[in-house]
């Protein structure tokens, strides 16, 4: 059956063969030419092309010309492989089109899915194509590492096989957009996005990935990917460690810098006396930083600094006589806490505000 479906593009090839065996000719230009687009048909088919190479060898066997010179074996056998050659790049030629076609498509898509800029129904449509089903809840980790990242790069690869071989069809769509690796998995699949971030971490020699939360629908990938984003620029502003950040443990952050002018008078309310400092604000409010980070431990925030508990409390001493607040005091510590991370968040006082 397999043999008839295919025939077609083989036809005229016992004829070349009969023909080189009489005359001892190659192949003219046409005649690679017909090979070549039949090549590409066959291609366009879906037809396999090891199976064809060997139906053209059957072909071979079964017509050869009887009684063949010695001489004229040397050029039938020429004749074939530049038969068989014109064949398999025309059908390579075809698969390298359909490729190109395919990455454009799929490219358009993950464009329109996380900017939400195509018709929710013809989304749905197209993202069946590939994997997802927009119906479920669906949560977008984002990597970014030290360079920019396409579909193409090793570090891409490597991520990719890695999440295939360990979940196999799940469902998970990996791509690149704008240098970072991306990666849309079910919002009930918590491990693929978790061992993402992984090999992400890894590959990249140190990326940060963030998570956002699990979102239902087309419009819901959108979100998840853009509270993905902000917890990424979050992470950056407060300078955390961790290097995978979920959107769900920060939501205090954009609460927080909701009303920017009330959060502005905060800081510079709270903060602003220790612009006075000999060389400014801002050793003070690394200081700040450690102390709190540290679970107002003088001996932990002073090595986290690398200095003296003597220093440090001399430090916070010179703090608590700038800005009337004792950091020590549970009265004044969640002003004191609350305006510091505002001053990071709004990047003050590199930034006037």
């Amino acid at each position: 059956m397999a043999e008839t479906a295919t025939s077609e593009y083989l036809r005229g090839y016992a004829q070349i063969l009969a023909e080189v065996s009489a005359t001892g000719r190659r192949l003219t230009r046409k005649e690679l030419n017909e090979r070549r687009t039949l090549g590409e048909q066959a291609a366009d088919a879906g037809h396999g092309l090891r199976d064809l190479v060997r139906q053209h060898l059957a072909e071979t066997r079964m017509s050869w010309p009887d009684g063949t010179a010695p001489g004229a074996v040397g050029s039938v056998l020429a004749a074939v492989e530049q038969a068989v050659d014109a064949f398999a790049e025309g059908y390579e030629r075809a698969q390298r089109l359909a490729v190109r076609q395919e990455e454009g498509a799929r490219r358009e898509f993950i464009d329109d899915l996380l900017y939400g800029r195509s018709d929710l129904g013809r989304l749905a449509e197209r993202a069946e194509r590939f994997g997802l089903v927009l119906s479920r809840s669906y949560a977008v980790a984002v990597a970014e590492g030290p360079e920019a990242y396409d579909d193409t790069a090793p570090v891409t690869r490597r991520v990719e096989a890695a999440l295939i071989a360990r979940f196999g069809d799940r469902r998970i769509l990996l791509a690149t957009k704008n240098g970072q690796l991306i990666c849309i998995a079910p919002g009930d699949q918590e491990d693929v996005l978790a061992y993402f971030a992984k090999q992400a971490h890894a590959a990249t020699d140190g990326s940060r990935v963030a998570i956002g939360r699990p979102q239902p629908g087309a419009g819901g990938v959108v979100h998840s990917y853009e509270e993905a984003l902000s917890t990424l620029e979050l992470a950056q502003r407060l300078n955390l460690d961790d290097p995978v950040v979920r959107a769900a443990d920060l939501l205090v952050y954009p609460v927080l810098t909701r009303d920017r002018q009330a959060m502005a008078d905060l800081v510079l309310s709270a903060l602003g006396p220790l612009r006075g400092a000999r060389g400014g604000a801002e050793s003070l409010l690394l200081t700040l930083e450690a102390y709190f980070e540290s679970g107002c431990t003088a001996a932990e925030a002073a090595r986290r600094l690398s200095l003296s508990v003597r220093a440090l409390t001399y430090r916070l001493e010179r703090i608590h006589q700038l800005t009337g607040s004792n950091p020590a005091d549970p009265v004044h510590r969640y002003t004191l806490q609350t305006a510091v991370i505002g001053a990071r968040l709004l990047d003050w006082p590199a930034q006037e505000i």
